[in-house]
């Protein structure tokens, strides 16, 4: 195996995903897995498809055209771009939408291509990311229906990502209601109501989910077992589907604090040191370029991550009990910005288990 590396468990990643999808199930609620974070590599998205999700959703068109042999509904998340217009009728069956223009130019691409390409229109409740205004939102789906081409199918929203708000009862409901005035406004039926990511899951604890919500897009919740809205860890989920391992380069006996006048680091920053003594430390091959270290925590609970610069992770073994050696190799799970970051590096082995 070439390290670093990323060791990805399958059979744990489709555990989660049964055990959310059957948890949404149960209050009507389908799952559009979402594999942007380990940027879609299609052994992990089959593993989510055996596990039940009803969609697969990614942000990147580049993702979704390597799963296009998964038997399984595309779903684009990231409002596309009008250079891509083309790629998504080709390659995603769904696509969330807030710009008349870029739907306009999906309308042209898909009627050139003989297809009908479906949209969810987004609606923004506070978070400040993506969506029309609430306010504005029954006129923009009349605007939509003027397409050809294009089919309505839904709508959504997006809590969380940027501006950290919290899904609710009331905000959500916001959602549902634009959904019934829609419908009877244009005489339709929406299929898909998309009340937002694994922040919403702790709604259905509560039982506060509103009734029509449909559909949740989940990604961390799958792949880490955690639910974003607090950051509780969900009993029945694996947290360590993915792992990261790094090889042993140096490994010798060093006083804590560094000799000399104190600057910056490579990265701007000027560190502060603990002065622990004289202690064992060992460099792994692998730093900044290829994890965000902070993100990670090691399996052997008794090393101490020092820092990194852009190829080198210096770590603190001295307390361990295993007898550290050249060429060993230390192991961590991760956090949601270190899973992105590792998945994007071409440096980082990808290992199937």
């Amino acid at each position: 195996m070439r390290y670093p590396a990323l060791k990805i468990d399958l059979a744990k990643l489709e555990n989660n995903t049964r055990f959310l999808v059957e948890k949404c199930a149960h209050y009507g609620i389908g799952v559009s897995a979402v594999t942007k974070v380990f940027c879609g590599i299609p052994e992990a998205a089959e593993a989510m498809a055996r596990g039940g999700a009803a969609y697969l959703a990614d942000s990147r068109i580049e993702n979704l055209m390597k799963m296009r042999n998964i038997n399984l509904p595309k779903m684009l998340l990231r409002i596309p771009m009008l250079s891509q217009v083309d790629e998504v009728i080709d390659y995603a069956d769904i696509s969330l939408n807030s710009e008349h223009e870029v739907i306009s130019a999906l309308s042209n691409a898909a009627i050139k291509k003989g297809k009908t390409h479906d949209i969810i229109l987004m609606v923004d409740l506070g978070d400040l990311r993506e969506g029309v205004w609430a306010d504005g939102a029954v006129e923009y789906a009349g605007r939509i229906l003027e397409f050809n081409g294009i089919r309505l199918i839904g709508i959504g929203t997006n809590l969380t990502c940027y501006g950290a708000v919290i899904p609710k009862a009331d905000n959500l409901s916001k959602l549902t209601d634009i959904a019934d005035r829609i419908e009877q406004r244009f005489g339709i039926k929406l299929s898909i109501i998309s009340g937002g990511n694994s922040s919403s899951l702790y709604l259905l604890e509560e039982g506060a989910m509103p009734k029509r919500i449909n559909n949740l897009r989940l990604g961390e919740s799958i792949v880490l077992g955690n639910e974003t809205a607090h950051g509780n860890s969900i009993k029945g989920t694996f947290y360590d589907c993915f792992t990261f391992c790094a090889e042993i380069i140096e490994l010798k006996e060093k006083q804590s604090v560094p000799i000399g006048e104190i600057g910056v680091d490579a990265f701007g920053n000027k560190p502060t040191y603990v002065d622990r003594g004289i202690r064992k430390r060992a460099i792994l091959a692998a730093g900044r370029q290829d994890v965000r270290p902070d993100g990670l925590s090691p399996k052997d609970d008794a090393i101490i991550i020092l820092g990194a610069s852009s190829d080198h992770m210096i770590i603190d073994v001295t307390d361990s009990c295993r007898d550290y050696s050249i060429g060993d190799i230390v192991e961590f799970t991760l956090d949601y910005g270190a899973l992105l970051l590792t998945s994007t590096s071409e440096y980082v082995e990808k290992v199937i288990k």
